[in-house]
């Protein structure tokens, strides 16, 4: 039962994330550089130290974790670029948005989303208070979640219902995760696999797609100060779980 109302909680937590973006689209941009910078503090200091713990226990090479890493990171430039392909000159490309990319993202987060829910059902099988530090986290950082997948939506040219779909999506599915893992436990090495994949993919959409977007037109200190904010709370968080 507790699993449950802490993913619930994941589902508030995305929630207004989304909605504070749907409401400051005029602001996007500080949110944008902002949100970059929490991806980048989930990679550097909770999914990377994870994976170098995990394989320490067992003993066991990165290289996997690593190969997983650099997947995650082209399969998204892949299926991205191969969204974008077509036949219009240089120039017509630099500014034109793509709504199939934004859904593309939104579908990636949720997938995210839906194994945060995972990560606490599993932290539970682990142990209460393992259980616990990790719902904290994953609450913590879903707000961003929601948020990344809204200004994901609009940036890409959708219309604000049909983003606030999504993020309903996003909302659901850590509940999703944490109901799915009464029903398998994952190892070890499956794990690491997972979160190096994931580090990638946040990379990805962090350097590549939000934080150059964030820059675009409206670059300024303050948005770079956001970015560093940003890397700054996910590393209070981690350490605080």
């Amino acid at each position: 039962m507790v699993p449950i109302l802490l993913s619930i909680a994941t589902f508030l937590s995305t929630l207004c994330g989304g909605l504070t973006g749907l409401k400051n689209k005029d602001r996007m941009h500080r949110f944008l550089g902002y949100t970059a910078g929490v991806l980048l503090g989930v990679v550097a200091f909770d999914l990377l130290p994870e994976i170098f713990s995990i394989l320490r226990e067992q003993n066991r090479s990165a290289t996997g974790a690593m190969v997983a890493l650099v997947c995650g990171f082209l399969v998204f430039h892949i299926i991205e670029k191969s969204i974008l392909i077509h036949h219009t000159n240089e120039a017509e490309y630099e500014v034109h948005h793509h709504p199939h990319v934004g859904v593309a993202s939104a579908l990636a987060l949720s997938g995210h989303s839906f194994l945060d829910g995972v990560g606490i059902g599993l932290g539970f099988q682990a142990g209460t208070s393992v259980g616990i530090a990790v719902a904290i986290a994953v609450i913590a950082h879903d707000f961003t979640d929601g948020l990344n997948t809204v200004n994901l939506m609009l940036l890409n040219n959708n219309r604000s219902p049909k983003a606030f779909m999504f993020l309903l999506l996003d909302a659901l599915a850590p509940v999703l995760g944490v109901l799915s893992t009464m029903l398998f436990s994952v190892s070890g090495i499956g794990l690491t696999l997972y979160l190096g994949f994931f580090a990638g993919f946040l990379l990805y959409i962090g350097a590549s797609e939000i934080l150059p977007e964030a820059h675009s037109q409206h670059s300024s200190y303050k948005t770079i100060g956001l970015t560093i904010l940003g890397a700054i709370f996910m590393f209070a968080v981690t350490r605080f779980a």
